[in-house]
Order: C-alpha cells, then sequence, then structure tokens
C-alpha cells in the first residue's frame, strides 16, 4: 500500500501546464524557418530560432526563450526575443506582441500554432498592433526607410540613437 501512495505521489508532481506542454512539442510539426531546443525533462522553457526566408528579415536568425507558465494551457506562454532588433512588434526588451499571446488566447491553442504565429511577425510585421512605435511608424509611413533601418539593425548598427545586434 506504501508503494502504491509513493507512486500516486509522484505522479502528482507533474503538473496539467507539464503533461500539456510535453504533448504540444511531441505533437509539434515542423515549420520551415523555425528550430525548436528543449530539454525532454523540462518542457516548460524552450527555445526557439527564428531565420526568416522571405521579407524584410529575409537571411537573420532571432533567438527567442519561451516561459511555459504554471497555469498553461489557461493562460499563453510568454516568449521573449534574446536579440535587440528593430521590429514594429518587438520591443527593445524583447517582449513580443501577438494577439494569440494576449487577448485572443484560448487553451485550445497550442505551441505549435504561437511558433507559427511568431514567423507570421517576421514575414509580415504588423503596424497597426506595435511594441516599438518609432519602427510601426516607420513600416505604415515611410516603408523605404523602414527597410533601410531593418537592413541597419540587422548588421548590428544604429537606428536613431538605439544600437540593435547583429543577427545577419
Amino acid at each position: 500500500m506504501q508503494k502504491a501512495q509513493k507512486g500516486s505521489g509522484s505522479q502528482q508532481g507533474v503538473s496539467v501546464a507539464f503533461i500539456r506542454a510535453k504533448k504540444d512539442l511531441q505533437e509539434y510539426e515542423e515549420i520551415p524557418g523555425i528550430k525548436i531546443h528543449y530539454d525532454t525533462g523540462n518542457p516548460m522553457q524552450i527555445k526557439m530560432s527564428v531565420s526568416p526566408n522571405e521579407g524584410y528579415y529575409s537571411g537573420a536568425v532571432f533567438h527567442f526563450e519561451c516561459q511555459v507558465p504554471e497555469d498553461y494551457p489557461n493562460k499563453a506562454p510568454e516568449f521573449r526575443c534574446l536579440e535587440r532588433i528593430y521590429h514594429p512588434n518587438i520591443d527593445l526588451d524583447g517582449h513580443v506582441c501577438l494577439n494569440i499571446l494576449r487577448n485572443d488566447w484560448k487553451p485550445t491553442l497550442t505551441l505549435q500554432l504561437v511558433f507559427a504565429g511568431i514567423l507570421h511577425l517576421f514575414l509580415h510585421p504588423n503596424a497597426n498592433d506595435p511594441l516599438n512605435k518609432d519602427a510601426a511608424n516607420d513600416l505604415s509611413k515611410y516603408p523605404q526607410d523602414f527597410t533601410r533601418h531593418v537592413q541597419q539593425s540587422m548588421m548590428g548598427g544604429y537606428v536613431g540613437e538605439e544600437k540593435f545586434d547583429r543577427v545577419a
């Protein structure tokens, strides 16, 4: 009887969030331009790289950390870009503005959909829902300046007073 209790106790140590994150990652189908890395013993922390093959950010590699919260899937995972980049939907601290990570999150969404959503931000940046207002303003009003600023920033240069990380 004690052995059964010990066994059931260890099962209780695994959270619903852990089980769901592990399931999401096991069912992950590769997305071109996305690479994910995680320790199978800890699916709550994920590293992701995004390599867009077209658009403004083509030829660059961006790294993200994902922290899956303990109340996942009821709460969205949290993503942060590790490089300082010039992007309307990613601020200078790496926070990501993606509707499914905020207001449109639903427990039925998966990590796969979020990975695809982040890649989509690089292929089609959205000036209407910005975290970086300067980049959004350039994208919507001055597209040639936006293109030039993205290129400068990806090479590790400055845009205005801000220095960016080399990603290309």
